[in-house]
């Protein structure tokens, strides 16, 4: 036996069953309600903090221009300072005053536009005055000729001059520039 549909001959004597949808009906619900659970549903108790600001660290350019300036007398006396002996392999060295520049320039300056290019200046200007010193102290050695002590170291120094001490100076100047932006960068 079959029970009659709904509807059809009159009520039916069975209990209702679930009915089943494919998806579910939408409920009504007031304007702006998100059921609890949900996202974006507002907890209880909870007040949304705002971020604090991200702080940005200082830039203290003056006193990383002056601690380069320092690094590059220290970085001449230091390649000036070295033996005699030792002057032929020496220029390879010049990526080391670029260094001592470098460091405080990027890491207390910041990411300036100008201070790479202060960094490769300042190193090379470490390599000439290692190398001026070096010609004085060879000066010193032979004595002071009639035109002093000056004259002669700068004499010594143009005559001594190398087309690899170009390939010296192009270090210096790559290594300052991108030394500089490396430190900068490292934060």
């Amino acid at each position: 036996m079959t029970a009659p549909a709904p509807g059809t001959d009159g009520p039916s004597a069975r209990p209702r069953t679930a009915q089943h949808y494919s998806v579910a009906p939408v409920q009504a619900s007031p304007e702006g309600y998100v059921a609890p659970g949900m996202p974006g549903a507002p907890v209880a108790g909870f007040e949304p903090v705002e971020p604090a600001p991200r702080a940005t660290p200082r830039r203290r350019t003056a006193l990383a221009v002056a601690l380069a300036l320092v690094a590059m007398l220290l970085g001449g006396l230091a390649y000036g300072s070295a033996p005699l002996r030792a002057a032929d392999s020496l220029g390879w060295l010049a990526i080391a005053p670029a260094g001592m520049v470098a460091l405080p320039l990027g890491r207390l300056g910041g990411r300036s536009r100008l201070l790479p290019p202060l960094g490769a200046l300042l190193a090379a200007g470490a390599l000439l005055l290692g190398q001026l010193l070096e010609h004085l102290r060879r000066a010193h050695a032979d004595g002071p000729g009639p035109g002093g002590l000056l004259h002669d170291t700068v004499t010594t120094w143009r005559v001594d001059l190398r087309p690899l001490d170009a390939a010296f100076y192009a270090i210096a100047l790559i290594g300052g520039f991108i030394l500089t932006r490396r430190a900068a960068d490292r934060d």
